[in-house]
């Protein structure tokens, strides 16, 4: 690992770095991320961090593992094009408090937790310099990634341990103090994989005013503020699940120790890649389609087109042919005000041939012009 300030010069072939007004995007890994085959998480962490201008600061805390764990993200970060990546490892509250490691924070573009023991991790930092110097980069813009247990500390109310299980029972799970970075919501990882889904549905069973958002292995849920909205879209290959309690109906007040709850009521959300939902809201945001500047161009002049020989049909003043004739004299002074491209031609034909045939349909059966 280099030292502070030590910086190393890459190819600036990496995205620009991104601008954020207000708080960074918080980036929620279920666990277990591709980190060889296709890494495109990791990848869009890096990304949006700054790209080649990237400067990261790696939370191990939770892990077991030793200076391993730390030089796998280092080598990922900087393969993935990463100027600048350093450690920050308090083991104790007392060395949470070292301004050292704070200051490293304070000058990150990107904050990034690794898997391990959430409770441990929450025990260590929350409440603390180190804690809040991550509370900090996220208020002013730098993204603030975690994966497994550093993706549950993002919540206000963290799941310390539990079991597994699809029915949800009182008592299956224990809660911690998380950082409060998404302080609407509560957060579970490896949720397909571990069937999680039982534990979830206890605690939004008994804290209905959060929504509950399990997160699968190799998934992330990337949650922006737009518009005073908070925003959480889905990536990687599996599916981030999403309770809504508001509507609640349940007796987790009074079900004896271990017994199944009544939970009934709760709007379940399954997520893919590519999907978004409005925390805020509580509601699935509409799939919006996206047209390239080339194409909406494409469209607007076909429909300019194809209104002006409306008009001159219901005029009457000219047959097919004149019409045609004047579609290819304005086709033709528009293009030579800008060369087409290598693909226009192919779209300008396919066009063409759908005006020529407009005119003969608008003919009725006697060959008159309607």
């Amino acid at each position: 690992m280099p030292e502070v300030g030590e910086e190393q010069h890459l190819p600036t072939s990496r995205p620009e770095p991104r601008s954020w007004s207000g708080p960074g995007p918080l980036m929620i890994i279920g666990g277990a991320e591709d980190k060889l085959r296709s890494p495109s998480i990791l990848s869009d962490f890096v990304a949006a961090c700054g790209g080649a201008d990237a400067r990261l600061v790696v939370i191990p805390t939770a892990s077991s593992m030793g200076e391993e764990i730390v030089e796998v993200y280092d080598a990922l970060f900087r393969r993935l094009g990463a100027r600048e990546v350093t450690a920050c490892r308090p083991e104790s509250r007392e060395q949470a408090h070292d301004p050292h490691l704070v200051a490293l924070i304070d000058e990150a573009t990107g904050v990034f937790m690794t898997g391990g023991n959430q409770l441990k991790l929450s025990a260590v930092i929350c409440g603390t310099p180190v804690g809040n110097a991550v509370i900090r980069a996220h208020e002013r813009g730098a993204v603030v990634a975690g994966t497994s247990a550093g993706a549950s500390i993002q919540s206000s109310h963290m799941v310390a341990f539990g079991t597994g299980g699809t029915t949800p029972k009182q008592r299956m799970t224990q809660m911690a103090a998380g950082l409060g970075l998404l302080d609407t919501a509560v957060i579970d990882q490896h949720f397909d994989q571990r069937n999680r889904y039982g534990r979830l549905v206890m605690i939004v069973s008994q804290s209905p005013q959060l929504l509950g958002i399990g997160i699968d292995e190799n998934t992330c849920a990337t949650v922006t503020v737009e518009d005073g909205h908070e925003v959480l879209r889905v990536s990687g290959r599996g599916a981030v699940t999403v309770l809504d309690p508001a509507s609640l109906v349940t007796n987790s007040h009074e079900a004896k120790r271990s017994s199944p709850l009544l939970a009934s009521g709760i709007v379940l959300h399954v997520l893919p890649a590519g999907t978004a939902y409005d925390l805020t809201e509580r509601a699935l945001l509409p799939d919006v389609v996206r047209v390239s500047a080339d194409d909406a161009a494409e469209l607007a002049e076909a429909r300019a087109d194809l209104r002006q020989m409306a008009r001159d049909i219901a005029a009457g003043d000219a047959g097919p042919s004149v019409l045609r004739r004047r579609l290819a004299r304005a086709r033709a002074s528009r293009r030579s005000d800008a060369a087409p491209t290598a693909e226009q031609p192919h779209h300008h034909q396919a066009r063409e041939q759908a005006r020529d045939q407009a005119p003969d349909e608008a003919r009725d059966q006697n060959g008159e012009t309607r």
